[in-house]
C-alpha cells in the first residue's frame, strides 16, 4: 500500500525507453536547440522523474499565470513557484507552436525534447513582487528571474538522456524509488527534512523530535544550484553521513539527495519544497524557521503561515512547524522557544559568521552546537584539507 498519492493523484513519468526514444533521438538532430542553464536542466529531470508531479513540462500562460497570482495551477491544485523555460525575443520569434525543441546540457549533451505548446511573454517585475515578494536584485532568486530571457515556452517534455556524472549517484532516488524503499521498509508515514546548510544540533533535535511521531525519516538535501557563498553540497552530504554513523537509527532513516534548484523564495519555497517530498512519498514535512529565505526579506515564521493560505486536503501533506531551537544550560538539553522558559543567556547560539571564523581557524564549537564529527568535516573543507 502507497503511502501517499502523487500530487495530483498520479507520478509523472516524463523519461522515454524503447523504440519511442529510439525514434525521438534520431528525430532531434535538425530541430532547433536551446542550452539549459543549471536550474532548467534540474528541473527538467524533477519534471521528468515525478517529483514535480503533475507538470508533465514547463508552463503554458494558464499555468504560469495562476501560480504567479493565486499560488494554484489552473486546474485549483496547490502550486506556489512557476517552473519556466526562457529564450529570447529574437529566438523565440523562430520557434513555431507545435514543433519540437531539443534541449541540451552544454554543447554536445542532448537531454530531451520540448513539444512545444505555447509562446509568450510574460511581466519579470511582477513575478518577482508576487513570488519571491520583493524585485530587490539583490534577492538572488529575483536576480536569477532578471537574467532569463523575455519569452517563455510552455509544453509537455520528454527525456532522452540523464545529466551526465551527477553528483552522489548512490543516492540519486527518483521518486518511484524512494516510494518502493518506504513500502519495502513498512513506513506509511514518513517525514522529509532538508537544508540546504550543514546539520547542527538544532537541526538534530528538530528531526528527532518529527522522528518520534512517524515510522521513518528521509534525510533529502538539496544538491541543485545553490548561491556561490552556501556550503558546498559535496561538505554537507558527508555531514550527513556522519551522522546517520553515529546519531540516527538506522533502520529508521534514510538518506537522499534532491535535485532541485534553491529558489529562495521563503515561504512560497516552502509549500514548494512540500510538495516535491509528497511526490516522493513522504506524508510530513519539517517546516523550520525562515525556511528556504535569504537575508531579511521573509519573516521569521512566514514559511508557517502561509500554509493557513491552502486546504489541507488539497495539499495532503503535513507540515510540521518548529520554532527556534538551542542547547539550554539551565535545562541541561536540547530545546526551543515552546520548551524552554529561560532567559535567551542560558542558551547557547552561534551566528553562522560565529561558526566560520571557530571553524577556519581550526577550533570545534562547542559541542552543545555541533557534533564533533560534524564540525571536523567542517575544519577540513574550509581550511582547505581533505
Amino acid at each position: 500500500m502507497e503511502t501517499i498519492p502523487a500530487h495530483g493523484g498520479r507520478l509523472i513519468n516524463r523519461e522515454l525507453a524503447g523504440v519511442e526514444r529510439e525514434t525521438l533521438l534520431e528525430s532531434a538532430p535538425p530541430m532547433p536547440r536551446i542550452t539549459l542553464r543549471p536550474r532548467e536542466v534540474s528541473d527538467l529531470e524533477m519534471i521528468a522523474n515525478g517529483a514535480f508531479s503533475p507538470l508533465e513540462g514547463f508552463m503554458c500562460e494558464d499555468d504560469y499565470v495562476a501560480v504567479r497570482g493565486n499560488m494554484h495551477l489552473a486546474s485549483g491544485l496547490p502550486w506556489t513557484i512557476p517552473v519556466t523555460l526562457s529564450t529570447s525575443e529574437d529566438y523565440a520569434d523562430n520557434l513555431n507552436e507545435g514543433s519540437d525543441v531539443a534541449l541540451f546540457a552544454g554543447e554536445d549533451h542532448l537531454l530531451g525534447v520540448l513539444h512545444l505548446r505555447q509562446k509568450f511573454r510574460y511581466d519579470k517585475q511582477r513575478e518577482a513582487e508576487r513570488v519571491y515578494l520583493t524585485a530587490d536584485t539583490a534577492h538572488p532568486g529575483v536576480t536569477a528571474l532578471f537574467e532569463q530571457g523575455e519569452w517563455l515556452l510552455g509544453g509537455p517534455i520528454s527525456l532522452l538522456n540523464r545529466p551526465k556524472d551527477p553528483p552522489f549517484p548512490n543516492y540519486r532516488l527518483d521518486p518511484a524509488l524512494t516510494r518502493e524503499a518506504f513500502k519495502r521498509k513498512g513506513w506509511h508515514r514518513v517525514v522529509a527534512f532538508q537544508t540546504r546548510n550543514p546539520i547542527h544540533r538544532a537541526h538534530e533535535y528538530i528531526i528527532k523530535c518529527a522522528l518520534e511521531t512517524v515510522d521513518g525519516l528521509l534525510l533529502h538535501p538539496l544538491v541543485g544550484e545553490t548561491k556561490s557563498d552556501d556550503i558546498l553540497a559535496e561538505v554537507r552530504m558527508l555531514c550527513y553521513e556522519a551522522m546517520l554513523e553515529h546519531y540516527f537509527p538506522r533502520t529508521r532513516t534514510m538518506l537522499a539527495v534532491n535535485p532541485a534548484a534553491m529558489r529562495y523564495a521563503g515561504p512560497r519555497e516552502a509549500v514548494f519544497h512540500a510538495i516535491i517530498r509528497k511526490n516522493y512519498g513522504c506524508t510530513h514535512f519539517i517546516v523550520g524557521r525562515d525556511h528556504a529565505g535569504v537575508g531579511n526579506y521573509y519573516g521569521t515564521y512566514d514559511a508557517h503561515y502561509i500554509f493557513n493560505e491552502f486546504d489541507a486536503e488539497s495539499l495532503a501533506i503535513t507540515p510540521m512547524f518548529f520554532d527556534h531551537s538551542f542547547y539550554c544550560r539551565r535545562c541541561g538539553a536540547m530545546a526551543s522557544n515552546k520548551t524552554c522558559p529561560h532567559d535567551s543567556s542560558e542558551h547557547v547560539t552561534l551566528s553562522g559568521t560565529k561558526v566560520r571564523e571557530l571553524l577556519a581557524k581550526g577550533e570545534l564549537p562547542p559541542s552543545e552546537f555541533s557534533r564533533p564529527e560534524v564540525a571536523e568535516i567542517l575544519i577540513r573543507a574550509l581550511s582547505g584539507g581533505s
